[in-house]
């Protein structure tokens, strides 16, 4: 009953912070320069006032901005994102196409980054002091501090142009036709270069954390019991170490894995990969403030479910953590 009401909670507390972020969001965008209508009007090679008339009465944007902004939230609550101006499709399909691309990205991005940035923490943590030690904090930095659009194409040149070892762009090889498992690893092979680009940015945060944590704990007074008792070294690290180190990780990762689906703009615009962040990059290019608005609700929307999450995760991490 105690961990119903917690979720309960939370879940209305996002449903409040969600309505906030519409209604910022939705006046942002409508400060910003440009008019869809006058983009639309000349993407059909019209530019009469009669038809940029027609044109603003059709998406509602000759209403005054409360009016529109009225009915944008009424649509909302009626789970209705609106209309992208330039596709002339329901903005939730055109996400919905996208999602599952953007999911397997960062999904695959987030669990890379994680198996490797607290495998390198315990590691250098065990080696504290040695040129091992300094050697993955050095690498750490590295990653951390280079920008992702230049590894990027820095990945692009390598491994796509220089050694022609992967694909440079895209989800699957169009027009190739491959079916079943041949297809699987077509995806793969497609998934490689963007996954361990966006991976490598996460892997030095998770590394360098989970070190500092573990030297943190392992300093404490539970662990010196635990070694007085005569506990082997690898239960201490496993069972007394690890488990307590890993709680600002999880924090961390609850808090990124929802930043990453809206946050993978850079690389799914490098790598032609047919995500969510695409369909961003677009949609601003292109003024389609519907489904400018609907992408930034829906990753939102995401970030608050993966915290939502990340508190239950909690629980298991360490029982001694009560929902109340």
């Amino acid at each position: 009953m105690n961990k119903l009401w917690f979720i309960t909670r939370r879940l209305l507390q996002g449903v409040a912070t969600l309505l906030l972020i519409a209604m910022l969001n939705f006046m942002l965008i409508r400060m910003a320069p440009g008019d869809p209508a006058m983009v639309m009007a000349g993407e059909a090679g019209a530019g009469d006032e009669l038809f940029l008339q027609q044109l603003r009465q059709r998406f509602d944007l000759d209403r005054p901005l409360p009016a529109q902004l009225a009915s944008y939230l009424g649509h909302l609550l009626h789970g209705d994102l609106g209309d992208s101006y330039r596709q002339q499709q329901p903005v939730l399909d055109l996400i919905m196409e996208r999602l599952p691309a953007t999911l397997l990205l960062t999904g695959t991005a987030l669990a890379l980054s994680l198996l490797l940035g607290v495998s390198l923490g315990v590691w250098a943590s065990a080696r504290v002091g040695t040129w091992k030690d300094s050697a993955i904090s050095a690498l750490a930095t590295l990653f951390y501090a280079t920008p992702l659009y230049w590894l990027a194409l820095l990945a692009v040149l390598v491994f796509s142009v220089w050694l022609p070892w992967l694909p440079p762009y895209g989800q699957q090889t169009v027009g190739a036709g491959y079916t079943g498992l041949d297809h699987v690893l077509d995806v793969a092979r497609h998934l490689v270069l963007p996954t361990t680009v966006l991976a490598m940015f996460y892997m030095a945060i998770y590394a360098r954390m989970t070190r500092a944590s573990m030297l943190e704990v392992a300093s404490q007074d539970f662990v010196r019991v635990a070694r007085a008792k005569g506990l082997s070294p690898g239960r201490i690290q496993r069972a007394h170490v690890l488990r307590n180190a890993l709680l600002p990780v999880v924090t961390m990762a609850g808090m990124q894995a929802g930043a990453m689906v809206g946050g993978a703009v850079l690389i799914e615009t490098v790598f032609a990969w047919p995500g969510i962040g695409r369909l961003l990059y677009d949609a601003l290019g292109q003024r389609d403030y519907s489904l400018l608005l609907g992408t930034f609700l829906f990753t939102a929307a995401l970030a608050v479910a993966f915290n939502v999450v990340t508190d239950l995760v909690y629980t298991l991490v360490d029982p001694r953590i009560e929902l109340s």
